[in-house]
């Protein structure tokens, strides 16, 4: 299983237009491995848009 540290060093992003009202706002469920994906970790993103890809292992500190 790739781990999220496997990615390289974290990718920050941002959301455009407003900032988010509820934590749960920066996430969404991927459709294909059904995991949650944190938007602003670009690494995130790129991994869950591969269309034959398996879920990430977390890293220890801080999804680093």
């Amino acid at each position: 299983m790739t781990k999220l540290s496997d990615l390289g060093p974290p990718k920050p992003g941002h959301l455009h237009g407003r900032d988010p009202v509820r934590e749960e706002d920066i996430f969404y469920t991927c459709k294909i491995c059904g995991q949650k994906v944190d938007m602003r970790d670009l690494r995130q993103v790129m991994w869950h848009e591969q269309p034959d890809h398996e879920p990430l292992e977390p890293s220890a500190a801080n999804g680093a």
